[in-house]
């Protein structure tokens, strides 16, 4: 077992969503643009261009929130942060790109604050620009000995700085309610005299939102970081959204527009008790560099552990319970020191600037990436996202890339672009599977190379789709089948329409009646707005035409997974007897195929009871046996659940159990059920009822269990089926052919981690 693997095993996360999200991130934003610049920038840009900064600055922040929650709570977050989710859903060549910028960038932001708090500590004692540069290093030296002892005694430290920030804001606010004037406020509305550049005085500001992602930096120290990560990250910009804006409302009514341009100490001279403005400004220096300090290693140790980059493997190591970076602390000390050092960072400040807002924009991208490519195993918690939101926050962030510095921004984007090119075409041990599959499945664009090269680099899969060879002989049945077929795919996987012709003869005129055929199916198809491709399959000899399709439909690395078919009832009765012995014929090669089987039971009856039953009454029940079918019923059933006739409906999982286990299944289902991200109800019945399957009577539809005896469908009790589906409504009987487990977390194991974590499904596209 290797070193980062003992280490993570050794990890144990302690840290809660105050302490390990709140805390850092707002102690970051609250930080040197409050104090220091916040007079100058509603100063020199007038109270509504200050206000309209803050809104675009808050709406990156909002937008971005919203991916990183959806991303966050769709996976087990590990350590790294932003690098982790990127590079999770996007593919280690982003990843392990953006990693590495990312911890450049804030290793170099520990300079910054540093710089910033050397420059406040001189402004109340005096001296030279070495004082600064002096101050900066001892304050470095300090917080890397806080930062190499771990993060419990940081997060200490940070809550007296947070005594601080609260004490130094009220004494502002306290000053500020006796000070303001109404007439001097109505003047600060208006356009200053002066001309300014507004994206000159934004890039000053838009700093002061860029912690909020701090606490995403600590997700390896999270105890539960799916459920810290969206509270405490909205909570913080909620919170320093309002601090901004009512302290930027009570600069502008308390001092004029030119004293607020020319005097960096306006919030000293307003407040009830200037002294603690100047220890605010020097806790939230140094809370804002703790938070890069701690942050940096972390995003260092998750890109070392991944082995993307031979050369950071050293850096994987962790020390102590909670795997503690300590080497990575020290080169982020070593970086920082040697900025310091260098003296002018203004050269490089818009480049960092840029790093932080590509980082923005691909954890957007990330979640659009995830939301738009319809997999199956992404199923975040945090509903309050939409894929157009994450893309309008990519968007958003380019937007203001270009605006503020673009050559700042054409050079952060090339670093990337070379670093991802570089990534690409080195051999990668892929340890995690990504979520581009399904994005390069619905695009289409490069999508059967791009699949078939993800494919070539691992034989995992994270987002396994159904792709479903339908076969539709009855006319009068071929819509239910290929509506089915639809809402089982939860629009993620292909689904073909097979009709079979059979020609004795195989005379010409053969293909002219397979293409008139194939036009009126896919003419179908267009009228009942099914999204399922034709094809027909002409031949003297079905038995061999069916064998050969089921396998080799597909190109490249798409591969029919999955075979629908009618139940074969309903038949006139001189035909049943011929056609159950080609039914069960056909169901043995599917299996002996390695497809996963869907038998419909859907009679007319049946299906006008279902069309007349409203959206929010309709019920999926889906019988449990604790088995790869069962498994994979529970799949189709929540695929059913994405579409637009069933995302109203209720899902539930009907158990049998005996009398005296019915407790403890119940509550062993519905943690499970937790534990995959399914929201379903459990219904625990008698063993005794599923002979007839009596509970789901009522149900919309039904999915169980189909096990092949010989040629013979029959239950998972080893009944025939034929003898109960009278009595129940549309019936999908399901057979699984080969392992099928249902995800619980997107990042799969290492070869030496328990392989009972890796959950996918069987026959991988």
């Amino acid at each position: 077992m290797t070193t980062a693997t003992q280490s993570r095993i050794l990890e144990k996360p302690s840290l809660g969503t105050f302490s390990g999200v709140f805390t850092p991130s707002v102690l970051t934003i609250l930080g040197i643009i409050l104090f220091r610049r916040l007079g100058y920038v509603v100063g020199s840009a007038g109270l509504t261009q200050a206000i309209l900064m803050l809104s675009l600055a808050t709406a990156i922040s909002v937008l971005t929130s919203l991916s990183l929650s959806a991303i966050a709570t769709n996976r087990k977050v590990r350590g790294g942060g932003d690098y982790y989710l990127i590079s999770r859903s996007l593919g280690a060549e982003y990843g392990g790109a953006l990693g590495l910028i990312l911890y450049v960038a804030q290793a170099v932001s520990v300079a910054f604050y540093c710089i910033g708090f050397g420059e406040a500590f001189v402004s109340l004692i005096g001296g030279t620009e070495q004082t600064v540069q002096l101050a900066a290093a001892l304050a470095a030296t300090t917080l890397f000995g806080v930062a190499y002892f771990g993060a419990d005694l940081a997060t200490r430290f940070q809550f007296g700085i947070m005594v601080i920030l609260i004490a130094a804001l009220a004494s502002f606010f306290v000053g500020a309610s006796q000070t303001i004037d109404a007439t001097m406020l109505d003047t600060a509305w208006a356009k200053p005299d002066r001309d300014f550049e507004f994206w000159v005085i934004f890039a000053i500001f838009f700093p002061a939102v860029t912690g909020f992602t701090q606490g995403v930096s600590m997700s390896g120290d999270l105890k539960n970081p799916a459920k810290s990560l969206p509270v405490g990250t909205f909570l913080a910009v909620g919170v320093s959204t309002v601090v901004y804006l009512i302290a930027m409302v009570a600069l502008a009514g308390s001092l004029s527009l030119t004293e607020l341009s020319t005097d960096y100490d306006s919030l000293k001279r307003i407040a009830a008790a200037p002294w603690l403005i100047d220890i605010g400004v020097l806790a939230a220096t140094l809370s804002s560099a703790l938070a890069s300090f701690l942050g940096a290693p972390r995003i260092l140790q998750a890109l070392a552990q991944d082995r993307l980059f031979a050369w950071l493997t050293p850096f994987s190591v962790g020390v102590g319970p909670h795997s503690n970076p300590q080497r990575g602390v020290l080169l982020t000390a070593v970086i920082a020191i040697s900025a310091i050092a260098a003296g002018d960072l203004n050269s490089i400040a818009a480049i960092v600037s840029m790093f932080f807002l590509v980082s923005y924009g691909l954890l957007n991208y990330a979640t659009y990436v995830e939301a738009h490519g319809g997999s199956p195993s992404f199923r975040p918690r945090f509903k309050y996202f939409h894929a157009r939101t994450s893309l309008a926050g990519t968007g958003l962030c380019a937007f203001v890339m270009l605006m503020v510095d673009p050559l700042a921004s054409a050079i952060a984007v090339g670093i990337l672009g070379i670093l991802y090119q570089y990534l690409r075409r080195t051999a990668i041990p892929m340890r995690w599977v990504d979520s581009r599959r399904a994005y390069q499945f619905r695009l289409v664009k490069d999508g059967l190379r791009e699949l078939d090269r993800l494919r070539s680099s691992s034989d995992r899969t994270s987002d396994w789709q159904p792709h479903i060879l339908a076969f539709t002989a009855s006319n009068s049945r071929r819509e239910r089948v290929l509506r089915v077929a639809s809402w089982v795919s939860g629009g993620s996987g292909l689904i073909t329409a097979v009709q079979l012709i059979e020609d004795e003869n195989a005379s010409p005129a053969t293909g002219e009646a397979r293409k008139t055929a194939e036009t009126s199916l896919r003419n179908e198809l267009e009228l009942h707005q099914l999204d399922a491709f034709p094809l027909v399959v002409a031949a003297a000899d079905l038995r061999v035409a069916t064998t050969t399709l089921l396998q080799t439909w597909g190109i490249g690395p798409i591969r029919a997974n999955t075979v629908l078919l009618n139940w074969f009832d309903g038949q006139s009765e001189d035909k049943k007897q011929t056609l159950s012995l080609w039914y069960g014929r056909l169901l043995q090669r599917v299996a002996r195929n390695g497809q996963h089987i869907i038998v419909l039971d859907a009679e007319r009856d049946e299906w006008d009871r279902l069309a007349v039953t409203q959206e929010d009454r309709r019920r999926i029940d889906v019988w449990w046996f604790n088995d790869n079918a069962s498994r994979l019923s529970l799949l189709f059933a929540y695929l059913m659940t994405r579409t637009e006739e069933w995302d109203e409906a209720t899902l539930r999982v009907v158990v049998p159990a005996a009398q005296n286990t019915q407790a403890r299944t119940e509550e062993e289902i519905t943690k499970r059920l937790h534990e995959l991200r399914i929201e379903a109800n459990v219904y625990v019945t008698s063993e005794e009822s599923t002979s007839t399957y009596s509970p789901s009577r009522d149900a919309s539809i039904m999915f169980v269990p189909l096990h092949l005896e010989g040629m013979t469908p029959r239950d998972p009790t080893g009944q025939p089926f034929s003898e109960q589906l009278a009595s129940l409504p549309i019936v999908a009987m399901v057979a699984a052919h080969g392992d099928v487990r249902l995800r619980i977390e997107d990042e799969t194991a290492l070869a030496d981690d328990d392989p009972a974590t890796v959950t996918t499904a069987s026959n991988q596209s």
